[in-house]
């Protein structure tokens, strides 16, 4: 029958085809597919490869030619501190030139297969051999105790400071977590009466600030506080007298407004900005002032900072200042500003908060703060003596007895140093002053009248251990101690040294700010490239030598945030700079102006000439030294570290970082 026929014929293929005997034609079908397949995997990796070798290829490309353009800038722009200034570096320079003849000495040794262990005196041939196997010898019984008792002695500082660290950490999280922070009294002024509203007196130090005169000026002029209860002083101490006649032309125009504002020039300028302030605070007129509210050149205070901080001294007699933090309108500039965003925010959110609430003490951090003229006055007012005149006033108005309140919520917009030359100069006056306020101040301190832990704190804590042990046991461990164990194996760091708790105190850093946790690695590397600015400004700082008294304004851009609404005021005082000056002036405006885009293009130029740093190359130099040993002894991870570290110095020592030519 067609139809049983059929229906067999059907049934067997598909019974086979289902059935055991189907395996094998699956498994010609998959071996037709897989190599296809295989191919276009393999395809794909050599894609991504040649992608990767071609982004790295012009990476090498891009910095070797901006390293190129440093080297041609560098003929007399190389030397960054006078010859007499130059010990560390000729000390750096001399431990290179002895890894260097160290290195080659090993290399030879290692090729050439000779082991202490197997070569028997007797058995010792040539010269360099013989050296080679007298230098072992002297470095495991002189040399390796030597280097092994500093080793312990810095790793045991890095163990206290991180101690420390862990400790204000402990303290931040529980701030957060039991919501602790400053209270004030419910309706400490009443609005409908200006009179209840105590006077306070803003002052704004500058010197040749070109680019944030304006935007600061228009800042402290919007404060919302009664017309009648403020006085804005603009403490002008530039040298240039461009820049001064344009800071007069926008106090005038505040003036008209009906803003209570008054320009004061030093004639002569000595101590700086503790001098400006010291004049400041001698005119007739602030007697009259219960409180001084301070604002360096490129701070933008939102309108409602006095509301916020002057109610902390109501009812608190006993509160001498009110500290706000400070927020960064050009903190994703470029890698230089976010890595210092790292560092300010931890120095802000834990440091300043943690001591402020459980010690009523920390640093003023020189602006953005309130003060209360009669604790100014009664710890002895500003003085000349240092170049952080703000520590050194807080210092002695903690040892009189005032507290201190800050305010983590309250935020005040400022720049960041764009560029490795400005900050590098920043930092070595925030490290160097505190050692000249610290030879200063401790009999001061020894005999005040404040408890035990107090003096403690100052001396132990605030003093020797995170302003003198900090930058000297990150310099010495990291940058001489390390690549010297290299070449002295008996002495070799632990990895839980190098890696393991410098990683996690790295990580406790970024905490407060947790955006920056994909910088994590390069903040490590880029603290202890700073390491060697900051021991060389705490040495000179501490020994008085010459570059302890040397300030310099930090470089600023002017830079507003587009949420910010002085930005549009700043951007209106600019326009009608040139219609004032022309207006008023009649020629001799239009030639200041000419004058005045002269310098701005001279200014410019000069922009674009980036030094190269002999210390961070030296160092640099060094350090790949070091991991090239250690590649011969197969290190591992030292190897790593040394190599990432050598890097990150000589792209420092380039000015590879921060503010680029163009």
């Amino acid at each position: 029958m067609p139809p049983n026929t059929l229906v067999v014929t059907v049934e067997k293929p598909v019974n086979s085809v289902m059935g055991v005997d189907s395996t094998p034609l699956f498994l010609e079908k998959e071996k037709g597919v897989s190599p296809k397949q295989l191919t276009w995997v393999l395809l794909l990796k050599v894609q991504r490869t040649l992608a990767c070798v071609s982004w790295l290829t012009m990476a090498a490309k891009t910095t070797f030619v901006s390293a190129k353009k440093r080297i041609a800038l560098s003929d007399h722009l190389s030397d960054e501190e006078p010859k007499s200034r130059g010990k560390l570096y000729r000390f750096i320079k001399a431990f290179l030139v002895l890894s260097i003849v160290a290195l080659l000495v090993e290399v030879i040794a290692h090729f050439k297969k000779w082991n202490l262990n197997l070569i028997q005196p007797w058995e010792v041939q040539g010269l360099v051999q013989w050296t080679y196997m007298a230098w072992l010898f002297f470095r495991a019984d002189y040399i390796a105790p030597l280097v092994i008792l500093l080793s312990k002695f810095c790793t045991l500082l890095f163990l206290i400071q991180s101690l420390d660290r862990l400790v204000l950490c402990v303290g931040c999280f529980y701030i957060k977590y039991k919501k602790l922070k400053p209270t004030v009294e419910p309706e400490c002024y009443d609005v409908e009466d200006p009179s209840s509203f105590p006077k306070v007196l803003v002052q704004i130090p500058m010197c040749n600030e070109r680019e944030v005169y304006a935007q600061s000026i228009a800042a402290a002029c919007q404060l919302d506080w009664p017309k009648d209860r403020i006085l804005i002083q603009v403490l002008d101490d530039s040298s240039d007298g461009s820049v001064q006649l344009l800071i007069k032309e926008e106090v005038s125009s505040w003036s008209q407004k009906g803003v209570n504002i008054v320009y004061r020039h030093r004639l002569i300028r000595t101590g700086y900005k503790a001098g400006n302030l010291k004049s400041a605070m001698a005119c007739d007129y602030v007697k009259d002032y219960e409180f001084v509210a301070i604002f360096d050149a490129d701070f933008q205070p939102n309108s409602d900072f006095l509301k916020q901080t002057i109610p902390h001294f109501k009812g608190k007699p006993e509160v001498g200042l009110v500290q706000a933090r400070w927020s960064f309108v050009n903190k994703d500039e470029n890698l230089l500003t976010r890595l210092q965003n790292i560092n300010l925010c931890f120095h802000f959110e834990v440091e300043q908060q943690v001591n402020g609430v459980f010690l009523n003490f920390f640093g003023f951090n020189g602006t953005a703060g309130v003060w209360r003229i009669k604790a100014l006055e009664e710890s002895g007012g500003w003085l000349e003596r240092t170049t952080v005149e703000d520590m050194d006033i807080a210092v002695r108005a903690h040892l009189n007895g005032w507290k201190f309140v800050f305010l983590n919520d309250v935020k005040v917009l400022c720049e960041l140093p764009e560029s490795y030359e400005a900050y590098k100069k920043q930092q070595h006056r925030w490290h160097s002053g505190p050692m000249q306020l610290f030879r200063l101040c401790l009999p001061s301190i020894i005999t005040s009248k404040i408890s035990v832990w107090k003096k403690a704190n100052l001396i132990f804590l605030f003093f020797l251990l995170r302003k003198l042990i900090l930058p000297f046991y990150s310099f010495t461990l990291f940058c001489i101690i390390l690549p010297l164990t290299m070449f002295i194996p008996e002495a070799e760091l632990p990895l839980w040294v190098i890696c393991y708790v410098p990683i996690f105190m790295s990580l406790l850093n970024i905490l407060p700010a947790p955006k920056s946790f994909p910088f994590l690695v390069p903040y490590l590397l880029f603290e202890n490239t700073m390491s060697v600015t900051k021991f060389n400004a705490m040495i000179s700082g501490l020994f008085q030598l010459g570059s302890a008294y040397e300030w310099v304004v930090t470089k600023k851009t002017g830079r507003s945030s587009e949420s910010d609404l002085l930005a549009l005021a700043e951007r209106e005082s600019k326009s009608s700079n040139e219609e004032k000056i022309s207006r008023r002036y009649s020629e001799s405006g239009l030639e200041l102006l000419s004058k005045l885009k002269e310098q701005d293009q001279q200014v410019m130029s000069k922009k674009n000439a980036n030094k190269l740093y002999k210390k961070e190359l030296a160092l640099a130099l060094l350090l790949l030294t070091a991991a090239a040993r250690s590649l011969l002894s197969a290190h591992g991870l030292h190897f790593y570290f040394l190599l990432f570290q050598g890097l990150s110095f000589l792209v420092m020592g380039l000015d590879l970082i921060g503010e680029q030519i163009s």
